[in-house]
């Protein structure tokens, strides 16, 4: 038996900095007050955060009662479906982003240093190497180098960039942007909004304007509205989720960072609290480091559990 996917491969290194001591906890020891104690802990050190924690725990422990468990190891893969659950709850959790009515808008929010526009770059690279054309739209006219930045993505990915000058209108840019892809038939439009921070309101209403130009300009609306967050934020990243969702409704979460934070449990407090599905998480900096999120692929990792064919999907 092998664990297998590419999402596992990349994430051992968050696996081992966190899980590690979730995955010996579950040995085969006599089940006592001291495990469920240090599981509790364990969960809160890997920013699970309190609710989810509670509500795991919990559960944990009435299923041991009723099955009169009485060895940690017993309960491993019971806590694995457990987690894989609470994942899957949620809807559109892993589903791959709907590109499928031409030209198809994507638009990535965010505060500042979350990784929005290195995100664009990556998926755009993704849906290149899949057959598809792409637009970048530099809605992010804040701040000049993020125009920059931006153009230099676009061009290792190979896709094309619509950018105006700094200071410039970025729903202008957006209307653009859609309007070349409309001519010129591509199949994709990502927009990079500026990295606002979400208590100036000024500046989430200039983001309302550009999800209201990108919904009306583009033949079916905006198709994708994500929430790039930055893993190593932790719960402190969860207050930006409402106020960017009043701002431009959102479909889900793209986990960025996910390589340099040991609080691998984010995901399972972002499943829980946010209700949002994860769609993809960034593993690295190079183009190609993202990958679709797999509820099990990631338990099965934390837990370091191997996997086999058999496992349901």
């Amino acid at each position: 038996m092998a664990l297998f996917g590419g999402f596992v491969s990349k994430f051992k290194s968050v696996a081992n900095k966190w899980s590690q001591g979730v995955s010996n906890l579950f040995s085969d020891s006599p089940l006592t007050d001291s495990f469920w104690e240090e599981l509790e802990s364990l969960l809160f050190s890997g920013d699970v955060g309190v609710e989810t924690t509670e509500a795991l725990v919990s559960g944990l422990r009435e299923t041991a009662l009723e099955r009169r468990i009485a060895h940690t190891g017993e309960l491993k893969g019971i806590f694995a479906e457990m987690l894989v659950d609470c994942l899957e709850e949620i809807p559109g959790m892993g589903r791959p982003l709907d590109v499928s009515e031409p030209p198809s808008v994507i638009v990535l929010v965010g505060v500042n240093g979350s990784g929005k526009t290195t995100t664009a770059g990556k998926l755009a690279a993704m849906f290149m190497n899949q057959g598809k054309s792409v637009v970048l739209a530099a809605a992010d006219t804040y701040r000049a180098a993020a125009i920059e930045q931006l153009k230099i993505c676009g061009e290792r990915a190979g896709a094309r960039v619509i950018a105006q000058t700094h200071g410039s209108d970025s729903a202008a840019v957006v209307y653009d942007a859609i309007q070349s892809a409309k001519a010129s038939k591509t199949d994709i439009v990502i927009i990079d909004t500026a990295g606002r921070l979400h208590t100036k309101s000024n500046l989430m209403e200039e983001l309302a304007k550009v999800g209201r130009v990108a919904g009306r300009e583009a033949p079916g609306g905006i198709r994708e509205s994500l929430l790039v967050l930055d893993s190593v934020m932790g719960q402190n990243g969860f207050t930006q989720a409402e106020v960017f969702n009043k701002a431009v409704p959102l479909t889900g979460v793209i986990l960025t960072k996910f390589d340099n934070t040991a609080k691998g449990g984010i995901a399972l407090s972002i499943a829980r609290k946010l209700r949002l599905p994860i769609r993809y998480v960034g593993l690295g900096e190079g183009v190609s480091d993202i990958e679709p999120f797999s509820s099990r692929d990631f338990v099965y990792a934390l837990l370091n559990m191997e996997r086999t064919n058999d496992n349901n999907e």
